[in-house]
C-alpha cells in the first residue's frame, strides 16, 4: 500500500487531493442538474468562455480565479441574451459564442513570452499548484453551491419535469434557469485550476453519469457522484505521480473511465436487493406537486 499513500506525503500533493475533493463535490451537485437538464453543451461553453479572463489575469499577474469568474460571467450574460433575443437556435448561438471566446483567449495568450507554458496551464489546469488560500475559496464555493441548490431544489425539480408546470406552481422557472446557469458558472470556475478549461466538462459530467445507474433519487446521485469524483481525483493523482503524466488530464481521464465502467457494470449486474434507477430520472408531476 505504500505506493498508494506515498504521493500524499508531499504537501503539494495533499493540497491537490483536498482541493480536488472539494471540486468533485461541487461538480457532483451541479453536474447532476446539468445531466438532468441536458446542459452539457452549456458547461463546455462556459469552460471555453472563461479563457480570455484567465489569459488576461495570467499576463497582468492578477488572481486567475478572478479573471475566470469575470470572463465566465460575461459568457453567462451573453448566453442569456442570445437565449431571449437571438434569431439563431440556442445551440448554434452558444457554439458561436464559445468559439469566439476561445479564439479571443488564444489571441491574448499569444502575446505572452511564455506562450507554451501559459497555454498548457490554462487549457489543462495545474492542480499541483493549489495553495491553502485556494482551498478556502473552494470550500466557500462548495458552501454557496450547497445552500443555493437546497434553496432552489423544488424549483429545479419542477423545471426538470416541465417548465410550464413550474410556472403554474409559481416556481419562477426563468429565475430557476438563471440560478442553475450561475451554478454551472461557479462549478466551471472552481474546477479550472484542477483540470483546466478544456477538461472541466469531464469532471462536471462523468461522476454524475457514473452514479446515475445506481441511484434512485437526485440527492443520492449527488452523494454518490461526489464519492466517485473524489475517487477519480485520488486515483488520477496517484497515476500522475507514478507515471509522470499531467495531473489534471489524469483526473479527467479517470473520471470518464469510471463512467464507462459504471455503464458496463450496469449492463451485467444490478445492486442486490435494490432497484436500479433510470439513467436520467425525470421527476413525475405527482412527485413535483408533493414537494414541500
Amino acid at each position: 500500500m505504500s505506493w498508494l499513500l506515498e504521493p500524499f506525503t508531499a504537501d503539494f500533493m495533499l493540497r491537490a487531493l483536498v482541493g480536488g475533493v472539494l471540486v468533485a463535490a461541487i461538480c457532483a451537485v451541479v453536474g447532476t442538474w446539468v445531466v438532468l437538464r441536458g446542459m452539457a453543451f452549456l458547461g463546455e461553453a462556459m469552460g471555453h468562455g472563461m479563457l480570455p479572463g484567465v489569459a488576461v489575469a495570467t499576463l497582468v499577474g492578477a488572481p486567475v480565479l478572478l479573471g475566470a469568474a469575470l470572463s465566465a460571467t460575461v459568457m453567462t450574460i451573453g448566453v442569456g441574451l442570445v437565449r431571449r433575443r437571438g434569431r439563431l437556435s440556442h445551440d448554434t448561438s452558444i457554439g458561436l459564442l464559445f468559439v469566439a471566446m476561445l479564439a479571443l483567449g488564444v489571441i491574448v495568450i499569444s502575446h505572452s513570452g511564455s506562450f507554451a507554458s501559459d497555454t498548457t496551464a490554462i487549457l489543462f489546469g495545474d492542480v499541483l499548484a493549489i495553495r491553502v488560500p485556494d482551498l478556502v475559496v473552494l470550500a466557500l464555493a462548495l458552501l454557496i453551491v450547497l445552500v443555493t441548490a437546497a434553496a432552489f431544489h423544488r424549483s429545479f425539480v419542477a423545471l426538470a419535469f416541465d417548465e410550464r408546470v413550474a410556472k403554474v406552481m409559481g416556481l419562477r422557472p426563468a429565475l430557476a434557469q438563471g440560478v442553475l446557469v450561475g451554478l454551472v458558472t461557479v462549478a466551471v470556475v472552481a474546477s479550472y485550476q484542477a483540470v483546466g478549461s478544456l477538461l472541466v466538462v469531464g469532471l462536471l459530467l462523468a461522476p454524475a453519469v457514473a452514479a446515475a445507474p445506481w441511484t434512485t433519487s437526485i440527492e443520492s446521485r449527488m452523494l454518490l457522484g461526489a464519492l466517485v469524483g473524489a475517487l477519480a481525483v485520488g486515483t488520477g493523482l496517484v497515476v500522475s505521480w507514478h507515471s509522470g503524466t499531467a495531473a489534471g488530464a489524469s483526473i479527467a481521464a479517470t473520471s470518464i473511465a469510471f463512467a464507462a465502467v459504471s455503464s458496463l457494470l450496469r449492463a451485467v449486474v444490478r445492486p442486490t436487493g435494490a432497484p436500479v434507477a433510470q439513467a436520467d430520472p425525470v421527476p413525475t408531476e405527482k412527485a413535483v406537486r408533493a414537494l414541500p
